[in-house]
């Protein structure tokens, strides 16, 4: 069966509405993937070229290889969601190096974890495979339960492991945004200077982001003005979740309430309810695809394969660069892990999944 097939196949009854899907927003208005997109999208910009040198080491890497496009293994679950709930279904992900060993033979192009996991193997890895540093992180052990983003460390110390990159989340919308912002910032800022890439996790968190009818966290028009503070800030990738829905603007501003602006063209003449259309309203936010568009993979269920497969042909045909996805991966034996990647990675290896 041909790769094409193999993606039609688990698609199953939505595959024609996933590939053959015609956007609402033209493509051309983008600036998509391609081999060189590391010159035509960032050699215009103010990076220097040592930060050019480290996002071509990613873009470089791995079976997307030269593509314009990126998978990546993150694993900071240790951290964000506890060790032990994280790894219990495969305890030899306490060990670092095997979170390494799965991304190089899942044939990603970057490791994405924390200052202790890459640190504590830096020196048999670092030149193996590109490594982003997670600088912050919501520590999970105030009680009760807090979120909040703080930092565990400096850029310098990413440099000095070896990193190409350094990575933060910021929760938009958070009563603790405001000095994420200022953080993140000026950590992008010192990384762009010592010629490290900058990958943002744009996350919402809020109680009122959240109705009884649908949870906003996950809305097009929400994580894309997220996205758009996210490369304001000079990140040169944005780590976003799938859009599930849209109208977040319009639900908060009900009743007596009033929050953000929004125009009505931007659910009429920007987006439609398609999970394509939501997506490609994501990228748009992304100066139009000038800081590349990756898309998490969730949480592993029952149907990991199927619906990562699903999410990589949405950010692909969205005007996407890839996909991140730890949890799919690493909560399985090895052999699973990789061959779940590399399905990713050959819905963008596949030509005849084209952009919408």
């Amino acid at each position: 069966m041909s790769t094409y097939a193999t993606i039609q196949t688990l698609l199953g009854s939505e595959s024609d509405s996933l590939l053959n899907h015609k956007a609402k927003v033209s493509k051309d208005l983008l600036h998509l993937p391609s081999p060189m997109f590391v010159d035509t999208a960032f050699g215009p910009s103010d990076r220097n070229p040592q930060v050019l040198r480290s996002l071509q080491a990613m873009y470089g890497h791995g079976r997307l290889a030269n593509t314009g496009y990126m998978s990546v293994l993150p694993v900071d679950q240790g951290i964000e969601h506890s060790a032990g709930a994280s790894v219990a279904k495969n305890p030899a992900y306490f060990d670092g190096g095997n979170i390494v060993k799965l991304a190089i033979e899942g044939g990603c192009n970057a490791v994405a974890s924390t200052f202790g996991v890459l640190a504590s193997v830096s020196r048999l890895y670092a030149h193996r495979i590109p490594f982003l540093v997670k600088l912050n992180h919501n520590e999970l052990m105030t009680y009760p339960n807090k979120f909040d983003q703080i930092m565990f460390g400096s850029v310098r110390e990413a440099w000095n492991l070896g990193a190409v990159a350094v990575g933060a989340t910021i929760y938009f919308g958070s009563d603790q945004s405001a000095r994420q912002i200022v953080e993140v910032a000026r950590a992008f800022d010192e990384a762009h200077e010592l010629g490290m890439a900058t990958v943002l996790w744009c996350y919402l968190r809020n109680p009122a982001f959240k109705t009884a009818e649908k949870d906003f966290h996950v809305a097009a028009d929400l994580t894309g003005q997220a996205n758009h503070l996210g490369v304001t800030i000079k990140a040169d990738i944005i780590k976003q979740k799938l859009p599930e829905n849209n109208g977040g603007f319009v639900a908060l501003n009900s009743g007596d309430s009033s929050y953000g602006k929004l125009d009505k063209r931007m659910y009429t003449d920007l987006s439609t309810d398609h999970p394509i259309d939501l997506c490609r309203y994501q990228v748009l936010n992304c100066y139009c695809g000038r800081s590349g568009l990756i898309n998490s993979g969730g949480a592993s269920g029952t149907n990991d394969l199927q619906d990562a497969v699903k999410t990589a042909v949405i950010n692909k045909r969205a005007g996407g660069t890839g996909l991140i996805s730890g949890r799919k991966a690493f909560q399985k034996p090895l052999a699973d892990g990789v061959a779940l990647l590399h399905a990713i990675q050959d819905v963008y290896r596949c030509a005849e999944v084209t952009v919408a």
